[in-house]
């Protein structure tokens, strides 16, 4: 990698743990602060993360939440390709340090096994620029408590428990992985980081919730231990100056020479409450390996221009104001709150998480439907989503991988969802020519994973509602192109030249024998989004060159509310699910430069000229939807729903 392709401003950011504490605070900056900027939040939502931290986001054009485990190499692989990431800050971990006396091994999955899975997923794509891996002053061991010399980014990693010797060893990878591929590693070491959002197994907010409760603050041992904080705004400054300043290869330390002991923490917090100290504080065992004092060097940030800026009293002030105002924003914590706190995973806070996910994705329940959605990151189930919340339909989306069986079962049973609808299908991305590299990925979702939830809500009575393919077949003798005979739903697949296809074809013929399903046959799907690039007319108008041949085509805004309404009916097998009739690709366009950009110019090529840009043909063919159509007469052509839902709303104002 050159000097200017790992100096250039970043395209595609990948921030993993984006909901937890000290990444919500960045992802929120950069998003705020660079609009130019794509920034990716990728959470799994533990017990100490929350789509809330991310708020401010979620109106935010260059933003996408998508969740998901670090330690999955299948997401993690898809993402990278598919969201085209080009830098990654990688803050995904365990971090609570009385957890890992109890639960070591989940740190060891996460902290370490899931930044080899990133590590190896960059290693495969070639294409990250930068990856920050966010580290701890931990890994450096117990600091002398008389010396004036902080550690410095050479100084021995010693780590003295389970939690800093995992982040030690995920280093020990990035090192490795920078050494022997030369990936674009940049690693951080931080003091501890305090401010609103935090969850209150950390030392600040359990003191200002036990505070406001009139509840004692209990102290470790003697109390005397010493730490030093950062106010989590300067935090998030500072990794945006390494964001941007940082050079390949190097530690950065983020720290401030600024210490208090524990007894100086509570004393300065009974201050504010009004508290008497001696009377409001509890001393109880200390925690086993409770290190006294970490004590960093951090000259080098400082030499990018980075600085602290928010004093402690100020920070503290401003902390306990936000908790003041946001007293439930975790819930139940009150097993978090005690003085030892074991494996908090256990406690409610979950479902508190889950309550907060169904209220952020569902609609005001007006009816007994309750809808239970796959595919939360594809268009389809994106738009099912805002369908449902327009409707006022109650929904949710699932949380459980296709292929995996007990998490599908664990889904339904948790939500009992009415309907089950699966958007979930791997089409690739920019197209299906991805599929064709991807093979085993899109076996997984496309057969596997949409067979196994169809056996699963068999299993269960559940009826669930498939998003299928109509790009199965081809134009042959018996259905020839202009002729008006389309394929109808029991005509056997023809086409076999994308390995997507091949894999819908398989499950579109499986799917028969399931009494619950219904599969909906979509092709080519438009909407009136024009700034999707998933959307047909989007794709097409930003081609070189087109193929001019017509096809049956899908309009979302039509048809999505028609398919919630077959849900409703129960409408079981398959169904062709396009509008009627046929509209070529120049039909399209003419269109285009009709009610959007009349200098609109485009070229056509044939299908041999075709063949040499893509990897896999394309389907071409007619559906016939006389069956679709007898369910719901009022259903458009195609050129008439095209202009009436998305060239209409669209309409350039002259």
């Amino acid at each position: 990698m050159s000097s200017s392709e790992s100096s250039s401003p970043p395209k595609t950011i990948l921030i993993t743990g984006a909901a937890g504490f000290i990444p919500s605070h960045v992802t929120n900056r950069l998003v705020s602060n660079y609009p130019t900027y794509k920034i990716v939040a990728l959470d799994k939502l533990s017990y100490c993360s929350s789509l809330k931290n991310l708020q401010p986001c979620f109106s935010s054009s260059n933003f996408k939440f998508v969740k998901g485990d670090i330690a999955s190499p299948d997401l993690i692989n898809y993402l990278l390709d598919a969201e085209d990431i080009d830098t990654i800050m990688h803050f995904a971990a365990e971090t609570h340090v009385d957890n890992s006396f109890g639960n070591s091994f989940e740190f060891t999955t996460n902290n370490i096994y899931g930044t080899h899975v990133l590590l190896e997923a960059c290693k495969v794509t070639r294409r990250i620029k930068r990856f920050i891996h966010v580290s701890t002053d931990e890994v450096y061991g117990e600091s002398d408590l008389d010396t004036d010399l902080g550690n410095h980014e050479a100084s021995q990693l010693l780590p003295t428990n389970p939690y800093s010797a995992t982040k030690a060893g995920a280093e020990m990878l990035v090192m490795a992985y920078h050494r022997s591929y030369g990936l674009p590693i940049i690693t951080t070491r931080g003091n501890n980081v305090y401010g609103p959002n935090q969850f209150p197994e950390k030392l600040i907010p359990k003191y200002i919730l036990l505070a406001m409760r009139g509840d004692p603050l209990p102290i470790h041992g003697n109390g005397s231990n010493v730490r030093s904080y950062l106010f989590c705004a300067d935090v998030a400054e500072a990794f945006d100056v390494i964001l941007h300043k940082g050079a390949i290869g190097h530690v950065y330390n983020i720290g401030t020479k600024k210490e208090r002991s524990v007894l100086d923490v509570a004393r300065d917090i009974c201050k504010i409450f009004g508290f008497d100290f001696e009377k409001k504080v509890h001393f109880v065992n200390d925690r086993p390996f409770n290190d006294k004092r970490y004590f960093l060097d951090d000259q080098k940030l400082k030499k990018l221009g980075w600085e602290e800026r928010t004093p402690w009293e100020a920070g503290l002030k401003m902390t306990i104001a936000w908790y003041r105002e946001n007293p439930d924003w975790w819930g139940n914590v009150g097993p978090a709150l005690h003085p030892h706190p074991r494996i908090v995973t256990s406690i409610p806070i979950l479902h508190y998480e889950e309550e907060f996910l169904m209220h952020y994705t569902m609609g005001s329940s007006k009816s007994d439907l309750k809808f239970l959605i796959y595919g939360r990151t594809g268009w389809i189930g994106e738009l099912l989503g805002k369908r449902c919340t327009e409707k006022g339909i109650t929904y949710a989306y699932g949380r459980g991988k296709l292929e995996d069986r007990n998490m599908l079962l664990n889904d339904i049973r948790r939500l009992q969802p009415t309907h089950v609808f699966n958007a979930a299908v791997v089409a690739g991305r920019p197209n299906v020519d991805w599929c064709e590299t991807h093979k085993i990925e899109t076996i997984r979702t496309n057969v596997v994973g949409t067979l196994n939830l169809a056996d699963v809500c068999n299993q269960e009575g559940i009826f669930m509602m498939n998003y299928a393919s109509g790009c199965i077949f081809e134009y042959d003798k018996d259905h020839p192109q202009g002729s008006g005979v389309g394929f109808k739903e029991d005509d056997k697949p023809n086409f076999t030249g994308s390995f997507y296809s091949k894999t819908m074809a398989m499950v579109d013929e499986m799917l028969r024998d399931y009494a619950n399903v219904c599969s909906l046959r979509l092709r080519m799907p438009i909407s009136s989004d024009l700034n999707n690039t998933r959307n047909l007319i989007t794709k097409i108008t930003r081609y070189n060159k087109v193929v001019n041949i017509p096809n049956s085509i899908s309009v979302l805004d039509e048809l999505l509310p028609i398919s919630i309404e077959m849900a409703k009916r129960k409408c079981k097998g398959v169904w062709n699910f396009t509008n009627p009739g046929v509209v070529s690709h120049n039909e399209i366009l003419e269109l285009y430069k009709q009610y959007i950009d009349p200098n609109f110019k485009w070229e056509n090529f044939d299908l041999q000229e075709q063949a040499k840009v893509i990897l896999a043909p394309r389907s071409n063919n007619e559906l016939d939807v006389s069956k679709l159509k007898k369910e719901f007469p009022e259903l458009l052509s195609i050129k008439d729903s095209i202009k009436k839902y998305v060239f209409e709303p669209n309409k350039r104002v002259k």
